[in-house]
């Protein structure tokens, strides 16, 4: 592999134009596929075959289109709900000119031809107004005609006394007992009458929950079905929803929108680009140069330009979550940098030597250049082992950030040669290059690590990362609130907060209970109706179910469904254990069961779904891990000690994301509007992601350490020879790579901004406290026993160079 990579990296400086065009033209391939190829993102986190997309597969074939109600016009893959929500200050609720204007918003908006349906507020209220008055007539006259029974039970009861008194004839007898049996056949009737009345006021009392208008009336919602997916909206729609609110002209109203018809926010300096900049000013204080700088930001924005146009090209296939080239972009970028500043960090020290410009880069190539791919190719098979998990959007984000993690490997090992080709010696400062040859190489004195400090530094370092730890332990997963997770500011969040506050948080969390009735229960409509009130009545007993609303009943399929809302939010730990009581729940000794479907559902499904996934994953990452390093450092300790570091950082990490995301610590200072459980599938992301940085780190620190070990040092002289040797280029990598992860902590979209925040501590916790402090700590307190192995196994052990010693001796030698 090195001596590959030297002979690549000489032709490449030689022949710097030529690669140049090269690159040219794989991004012009990727352009073409990217236009030929492209399609929509998903902001949809769906994995099949779950409970939740069980019963909504049911629901779809047991409903006609014409029964399906509203809330469940989200099942429909063709369309889209989306609300309007508007509020007055008017003491007294909305005024009869407000109420107005409302009505000819929801007229404007049925016209437009996007819009399948829109429902007017007060339509749903006056409807069940009315009902309530009929139900109050009825009642009435129902009431009557019991009073009529009862008297005509008494009359008759008279007469029935005189007959007996006065010995009246046979068929006087025969006439009352013919009034008798009239008078139980209309008790019967009015019995029947009362039961079904009774059935239809609970239902009544159920169906008020479904209110599109607050009690207080001083709050309104608007649904409106959309004729598209979710990820078909575009801005124009938008635009064309608001417009039409606007004509209206509402006056004295406020108006908030939610997610995929809010506008646009306002274009500012992204995060991104702002941690771009620390990343120039990291490499320019480091490099000296400019063009030291900006060489590994150029091939960075080249690698991450191609893979993002790549995986885009692949929407009309996949359906891509809007995370996925979002997260192929972030390790691009991070990695890109780092990968060119390894070998042009080898480059400059060679040339600082006095050696040529064309041979520097070659050898730079073939050593820091295999240190490269072998960390690369980790990180590869890390993200590809995603895959493993067998959930599709999971699979397809670590495919992307491999195709990404692939395209910088590539960049880094030929085009970083032909610039630095091209370039020559101006990659020096000019102080240096008058001095080319001429650079001190005598070898400061080392001094070891006592093992006083090695104790300290390494319990020290233990603590630290312990402590950022403990939230982690409390850590609940789950997926952002729609409209809670935005930024304050936007009137998505706001349309979320009036909805929360006007009808509670279960509003927004809606639950669709399915009750599977026995056929003995279901033979009549009148069975299946007071079967649907004793489902419903069980239902509004359960704990923390703050309202209920009938849906539908079917009798071919023996089945009650109903509209549950919870007292608590989508992720509040109320709702989630409010799911599983009720699919747990049964009725008529256990011939009625239920089942729950809706978005509230189907996130908790998802998040119980990777938590599951979480174990499996990390004792294959942790294994591979273990394998990898046991064969590049030929030692059981170091790969034990080096992979426990890995996992330190990993949960510090989590702790940090806990505590700011889920605990709402530094809720100002990260602009986290919302805070509630960490992003369900951030821990099994992090594990492949981190795990790949951290072999990054281990394999430029350790390597050094180890060659120093072989080559006689000392163990403690050796741990501090590889440290000095490795710690200025690990620094500056993880301070660039931090840099651009930190730069999407402050993104206006909640994943985002919860996996940026993951990967910057995790970065930061596994090189400064694990790789730098840590591990030289236990490293030196091991003595020699770390580099112990087993004989045969040393013997079976491939020989791995990992920073291509054997070809620097060699070239050494020949020089």
């Amino acid at each position: 592999m090195a001596g590959l990579l030297f002979r690549i990296g000489r032709f490449a400086a030689r022949r710097a134009w030529l690669v140049i065009l090269s690159w040219v033209v794989v991004l012009a391939a990727a352009g073409g596929a990217f236009l030929a190829g492209s399609g929509p993102t998903s902001d949809q986190i769906e994995i099949p075959n779950t409970p939740t997309t069980e019963v909504q597969d049911r629901l779809r074939s047991i409903m006609d289109d014409e029964e399906r109600d509203a809330e469940l016009a989200e099942a429909d893959a063709a369309s889209t709900v989306r609300t309007i929500v508007v509020t007055t200050d008017a003491p007294g609720g909305f005024t009869s000119g407000q109420r107005a204007d409302v009505e000819r918003v929801v007229q404007q908006l049925s016209e437009l031809p996007l819009v399948q349906a829109v429902s007017d507020p007060w339509a749903a209220v006056d409807e069940l107004s009315e009902q309530r008055e009929r139900f109050e007539a009825a009642e009435g006259q129902l009431e009557a005609g019991e009073q009529q029974l009862r008297a005509a039970q008494e009359g008759l009861a008279q007469a029935e006394a005189q007959a007996a008194s006065s010995g009246a004839t046979g068929d006087v007898r025969s006439e009352l007992a013919a009034q008798r049996q009239g008078l139980h056949d209309q008790a019967r009737t009015l019995a029947e009458q009362r039961s079904a009345l009774d059935r239809t006021g609970k239902l009544l009392d159920w169906s008020g929950s479904a209110s599109n208008v607050s009690q207080d009336e001083r709050t309104a919602l608007i649904p409106v079905t959309i004729g598209k997916q979710a990820n078909e909206i575009t801005a124009h729609d938008g635009e064309r929803i608001r417009a039409a609110v606007d004509e209206v002209g509402l006056a004295g109203l406020d108006v908030f929108y939610s997610s995929g018809i809010a506008p646009e926010p306002a274009e500012g300096v992204s995060s991104e680009v702002i941690g771009l900049v620390v990343a120039a000013v990291v490499l320019i204080v480091m490099l000296g140069t400019l063009i030291g700088a900006g060489l590994p930001l150029l091939n960075a924005l080249v690698g991450v330009a191609i893979s993002f146009l790549l995986v885009m090209s692949t929407a009309s296939i996949f359906d891509l979550n809007a995370t996925t080239p979002v997260l192929a972009m972030m390790l691009g970028l991070a990695v890109g940098i780092d990968y060119t500043l390894f070998i042009v960090h080898r480059h400059r020290k060679q040339l600082l030597a006095g050696m040529d410009v064309p041979e520097s880069v070659a050898l730079a190539n073939g050593t820091s250049g295999s240190a490269v791919v072998f960390a690369g190719v980790t990180v590869i098979i890390a993200l590809l082992a995603l895959n493993v998990t067998g959930i599709q959007f999971l699979g397809l984000m670590g495919s992307a950030g491999a195709v990404a993690i692939a395209l910088a490997v590539l960049v880094a090992v030929t085009l970083t040669p032909a610039l630095l080709g091209l370039v020559g010696t101006k990659i020096l400062p000019k102080r240096q290059r008058a001095g080319r040859g001429n650079a001190g190489q005598e070898a400061r004195p080392v001094r070891p690590m006592s093992a006083g400090r090695a104790w300290l530094t390494a319990i020290g370092a233990v603590l630290v990362l312990g402590v950022v730890s403990i939230p982690a332990t409390q850590m609940r997963l789950g997926l952002p609130e729609e409209g809670g997770s935005a930024p304050a500011s936007s009137t998505e969040h706001q349309a979320w907060a009036a909805t929360r506050d006007a009808f509670g948080p279960g509003h927004e969390a809606p639950l669709i209970v399915v009750a599977d009735v026995a056929e003995d229960l279901s033979e009549t409509e009148a069975d299946l109706a007071d079967a649907q009130v004793a489902v419903g009545e069980a239902l509004e007993r359960t704990p923390d179910v703050d309202g209920i609303v009938p849906v539908l009943t079917s009798m071919e399929h023996s089945v009650v469904v109903f509209q549950v809302f919870p007292v608590g939010g989508p992720t509040d730990e109320t709702t989630v254990e409010l799911v599983h009581e009720i699919r747990e729940k049964t009725l008529h000794d256990g011939d009625t069961t239920f089942s729950v479907a809706g978005a509230t559902s189907a996130d908790i499904d998802i998040s119980e779904y990777l938590a599951k996934a979480l174990t499996p994953y990390l004792v294959i990452v942790v294994g591979l891990s273990i394998l990898v390093l046991v064969a590049v450092f030929r030692s059981l300790l170091v790969p034990l000690i080096a992979t426990g570091g890995f996992v330190l950082s990993l949960f510090a990490a989590l702790g940090a994301t806990t505590a700011v995301f889920q605990f709402g610590w530094l809720t100002e200072v990260f602009h986290v509007t919302n805070p509630g459980p960490v992003l369900s599938f951030l821990p099994i992301l992090a594990i492949g992601i981190l795990f790949g940085l951290a072999m990054d780190y281990m394999l430029f620190i350790g390597a050094g350490i180890r060659e120093a070990h072989v080559r006689g040092a000392e163990p403690r002289e050796a741990v501090r020879i590889g440290v000095r040797g490795g710690r200025t280029v690990v620094i500056a990598a993880a301070i660039i790579m931090a840099s651009v992860f930190c730069g999407f902590v402050f993104a206006d979209n909640s994943i985002i901004a919860a996996i940026g925040m993951a990967l910057t501590v995790g970065v930061l916790a596994d090189a400064f406290l694990v790789r730098l402090l840590l591990i030289p700590a236990l490293l030196s307190l091991l003595g020699s026993s770390a580099w112990w192995i087993p004989r045969w196994l040393d013997r079976i052990l491939p020989d791995i160079d990992v920073e291509g010693s054997k070809l620097e001796d060699g070239h050494v030698a020949h020089h």
